[in-house]
């Protein structure tokens, strides 16, 4: 016998929404009567048939299992309720639904979440992260994750899959970020919080930073790159950029408008750290040494407009999605040739724009500068301690402390080419 209230899943192609996408919702049918509810989900229509395909990648597998737990919930209100009526199925529903303790519900709220600030680095890490975990096993629960299970989750992590702590690490972090996130929203209680001291601690990896010697970036600074070569050259100056630059990030400088330039300093604000430091905002201020000024001569757009990107790497009219893509492909290309150079001037290490970034702090450090002026000129935000006595330096020892860095000029170098 049909049953009299039958659910089901779909996509509602009426109205597309700002992220290109459709959302997906749950159908009640009463045979009278059909209402639709938000599961919080939002796919394209070739996402969507992706769900039923014979071979599923591991996104859509995390996706389908969210939308199971949601019907079998509403299956399960639906058996109880008897009579059943869609005011007493909307009441009982909204008291604690199931897939809202469902661990791929909730990192899948936080993942359309980041997507439509524009988060999207975030939103990758975290959608690889409920990716591995759904791997691990499927249908978590909030209450499935204690001290055992993530013990368990790290050992098949680098055991089976051979990943490193670092990956498990970034990982867990965001398990734990959602975690908390449900403990603010009362979905489990505090006491089943398996994270901290004598519980489970999260590992850290070793990261091991390694910072060129004076001698090697005296080599990067002096080599002729071939003249025909102009992926080459570009590579060298955006190194020295980011060197010059206070170590500023690829992103940073794609980023860089022309409003950013005052009179012989680049003021701007991470774009890492701009949300979590808006309310106290500490702009980095760079003073623009020769170099820096003839890069930007060199490569730079026309400084016709202040809202002008500096660099022409970004496209002014794309979306959030294509921006990221442009800088990954910037970045990308700039440690390969980057790379290249290292190898043909017998530079030991890999040299890459994080290189950079290392050896510019280190540099300073070993110019004796205080670990509180690193951390200005870096942009960290997380020596809270330093940083609440900190005001700021003065400009004019930003500008003392950029010709440490050119103090590898004279140094007896074959010029390579």
């Amino acid at each position: 016998m049909k049953p009299l209230v039958t659910t089901s899943i779909i996509l509602d192609t009426r109205r597309e929404k700002l992220n290109k996408k459709y959302p997906v919702k749950l159908c009640v049918n009463n045979i009278t009567k059909a209402k639709y509810y938000s599961t919080r989900i939002d796919l394209t229509e070739t996402e969507f048939q992706a769900l039923f395909a014979k071979r599923l990648t591991r996104e859509s597998i995390a996706i389908k299992n969210e939308l199971h737990a949601i019907e079998a919930e509403a299956r399960d209100t639906i058996r109880i309720l008897k009579p059943f009526s869609f005011s007493a199925f909307e009441k009982r529903l909204g008291q604690r639904p199931a897939q809202q303790g469902q661990l791929a519900f909730l990192f899948h709220q936080e993942i359309n979440k980041l997507t439509n600030e524009e988060r999207l680095g975030t939103a990758s890490s975290y959608q690889c992260a409920i990716n591995s975990l759904t791997s691990f096993k499927e249908n978590i629960a909030l209450e499935h994750i204690t001290v055992d299970f993530l013990n368990e989750y790290e050992k098949w992590m680098i055991e089976t899959k051979g990943a490193s702590i670092t990956t498990v690490g970034i990982y867990l972090r965001a398990v734990r970020a959602i975690f908390n996130e449900a403990i603010g929203l009362s979905l489990i209680p505090n006491e089943n919080y398996p994270f901290g001291k004598r519980k489970y601690q999260i590992p850290t990896g070793r990261n091991i930073k390694k910072a060129l010697s004076m001698t090697d970036i005296a080599k990067l600074y002096y080599y002729e790159p071939d003249a025909a070569n102009e992926m080459e050259a570009r590579a060298k100056d955006f190194w020295l950029f980011t060197y010059f630059g206070n170590g500023i990030n690829m992103k940073d400088i794609a980023l860089l408008k022309y409003k950013n330039i005052q009179g012989e300093y680049i003021v701007f604000e991470r774009a890492k750290t701009n949300r979590t430091s808006r309310t106290n905002p500490r702009p980095i201020t760079i003073y623009i040494n020769p170099e820096m000024r003839q890069i930007i001569s060199k490569w730079g757009n026309l400084p016709d407009r202040e809202e002008n990107y500096i660099f022409p790497i970004l496209n002014p009219t794309a979306d959030a999605f294509h921006k990221r893509k442009q800088i990954q492909q910037f970045t990308k290309l700039t440690n390969k040739w980057t790379k290249r150079m290292a190898e043909k001037l017998n530079i030991p290490m890999k040299v890459t724009t994080y290189t950079a970034r290392h050896s510019f702090s280190t540099v300073l450090k070993r110019s004796g500068a205080s670990t509180e002026f690193i951390s200005e000129a870096l942009g960290h935000t997380n020596l809270k301690t330093t940083l609440s006595y900190l005001d700021s330096f003065e400009n004019e020892t930003k500008k003392q402390f950029s010709f440490h860095l050119t103090r590898f000029k004279g140094e007896n170098v074959t010029h390579v080419s």
